[in-house]
């Protein structure tokens, strides 16, 4: 069978910081009950600091992965961050970890996917580990959604927060690990999903901050057309490539964007709810660290052997899923 990735180790960090759905209807006009039935989140966590980025979540996620997993920082081989929200174009959010950390002179770099971020990260890291080349690789999802949040916006600030998530990928030869995956893209979803200005298509201007084209633009319809059939889609392909029923599958670890499409792709996988890890009502969208924090959430209730499903859709577009079988 040769060598598998399995995930050895779980952690998760959110910043001290909550913001109540009662806190942003003083701010744009909204209510709880509209979030609440449209979404089902609650309360998000908020990274507040001077010069603190996505990095700083990220590095303390990974701290505690490594005390939580015995691992000295010296013996990781790779760290993969997937973020949209990095502390700078460069150098990467990866690199900064690695300092921050005390993880010396190994390779390390950012994907940005979107909210489909961690599992083409977690791909990713997996081959290193198939391949032999690396006994222990690091995958991070973090993003601090508040530094490209407008606030005076109600159709986005109400979604999004900040958090990470780190889990540590070793080499197995045994029954779990990661098993399978299926990742797709389309850029026809360009301008669905989208932050606009700061790239080179369009620099940093007096024009571009003024037309508030530094934060996420969503057209919320569009892309939640897109999500609920693509993501329940490819959750429900993967389980048909690796004959797998409903009663097959332990857990769907779906990302966190809103709870009517992770009903759906629940719906469509023939699983229920008492199967579903959901965290959205505390900490709402964070991006590349929703399925990582899931994970930690809910690490008591996971038992080695379950079948995990993981699928996320995010803009790009980028959708897919992953089939662990869980190792710890």
């Amino acid at each position: 069978m040769g060598l598998r990735a399995a995930i050895t180790g779980i952690n998760g960090y959110v910043p001290e910081n909550v913001i109540t759905n009662a806190d942003l209807e003083k701010i744009v006009e909204t209510n709880d009950e509209w979030i609440t039935s449209r979404t089902g989140i609650k309360e998000r966590r908020i990274l507040k600091g001077e010069g603190l980025g996505t990095s700083h979540m990220a590095a303390e996620a990974v701290k505690g992965l490594l005390k939580k997993t015995n691992t000295d920082p010296k013996d990781v081989d790779l760290v993969i961050v997937a973020t949209v929200t990095p502390d700078y174009m460069f150098p990467s959010t990866a690199n900064l970890v690695c300092t921050q950390v005390g993880i010396p002179n190994i390779m390390s770099f950012d994907i940005l996917a979107a909210c489909s971020g961690f599992i083409y990260a977690l791909v990713t890291g997996s081959q290193f580990i198939e391949s032999g080349r690396y006994k222990k690789v690091v995958v991070v999802g973090a993003d601090k959604m508040s530094s490209i949040i407008d606030y005076t916006d109600r159709t986005t600030c109400v979604l999004f927060g900040d958090g990470a998530g780190a889990v540590l990928l070793e080499p197995t030869e045994g029954e779990e690990g990661i098993i399978d995956h299926i990742l797709h893209s389309d850029g026809t979803g360009e301008n669905h999903l989208i932050m606009k200005g700061g790239g080179s298509r369009y620099p940093a201007s007096h024009e571009t901050v003024d037309g508030h084209m530094h934060y996420i633009h969503q057209e919320g319809p569009s892309v939640f057309k897109f999500a609920v059939t693509n993501m329940a889609d490819v959750a429900a392909a993967i389980m048909e490539k690796n004959n797998l029923t409903g009663d097959d599958v332990k857990w769907l670890v779906p990302h966190q964007a809103n709870k009517r499409i992770i009903d759906a792709t629940a719906n469509r996988m023939g699983i229920g709810e008492d199967k579903v890890m959901i965290n959205i009502q505390r900490y709402g969208n964070t991006t590349a660290a929703t399925i990582p924090l899931c994970l930690h959430d809910y690490e008591s209730q996971i038992q080695k052997g379950d079948n995990l499903i993981l699928a996320a859709f995010g803009g790009g577009f980028t959708w897919g899923s992953v089939f662990i079988k869980w190792a710890i």
